[in-house]
């Protein structure tokens, strides 16, 4: 409890950094991440650090709120479950949305960063592997929740208003789904703009198999069942 004659101007945190801030988030240790100017071969090794870096903690709170939902769900709690899925929604379009900024680097000069990367790829991304892990035990909740409900995945629909919380909770995973291929497009589309679309990635891998994984889907039955609802309607007119 604040009192009158309490100091705010001094921490109180464990750390020797000089405000709370800055110690709770342990910004000389994140900002030191970055290489200083003296260490980088070009001036936007900056901004390629910053993107990654960024992403990588949108992609970790992405992931555990993945894997909170899915024991919420586990536990009949599906308006929980929903409230964290919107959150891993947002991140996911945080991610993508950073990706705007490596377009702002010469496609030229970037070769000058390429140099120092290694055989650093985002096929190592920690954080996609991690949300590659937890998208499928989510799904396999969904799955149950929908058969607890005595429902078939056609009628989560045709009787949503019957049952409101599968439905939504089917809409939420696949708009998961949606948000993670629309991250995928666009590290692709970013990728193919720097470097190309007909060479081979720092790990050795042509940027067109990147290609071909936007078409990959962690949820297909949600994508079949709109074909499945159209046919329906359309025998019913």
């Amino acid at each position: 409890m604040a009192t009158e004659t309490e100091d705010f101007s001094e921490p109180i945190l464990p750390g020797s950094a000089p405000s709370d801030y800055e110690r709770y988030l342990n910004t000389e240790e994140l900002l030191s991440l970055q290489k200083k100017p003296e260490e980088r071969v070009h001036r936007d090794e900056l901004l390629f650090q910053t993107v990654h870096q960024s992403s990588e903690l949108w992609l970790q709170l992405a992931w555990n709120e993945v894997e909170g939902a899915t024991e919420l769900v586990q536990n009949g709690d599906i308006g929980g479950a929903l409230r964290l899925l919107r959150r891993s929604h947002l991140c996911m379009q945080y991610a993508t949305t950073a990706l705007d900024m490596l377009e702002q680097m010469s496609p030229w000069e970037y070769q000058e960063i390429r140099r120092v990367l290694g055989h650093g790829s985002g096929f190592d991304s920690p954080g996609f592997r991690e949300i590659r892990r937890v998208s499928p035990q989510l799904g396999q909740a969904f799955w149950k929740a929908r058969e607890a409900a005595g429902l078939s995945l056609l009628e989560v629909y045709t009787r949503a208003r019957e049952h409101e919380g599968v439905y939504q909770l089917a809409e939420a995973l696949i708009e998961w789904d949606e948000r993670v291929t629309l991250w995928r497009i666009r590290h692709y589309k970013v990728v193919a703009r720097i470097i190309g679309d007909k060479v081979v990635g720092t790990q050795g891998t042509p940027v067109e198999v990147l290609g071909r994984l936007i078409h990959k889907s962690f949820y297909p039955e949600l994508w079949e069942v709109r074909n499945e609802l159209t046919a329906l309607a359309q025998e019913s007119d």
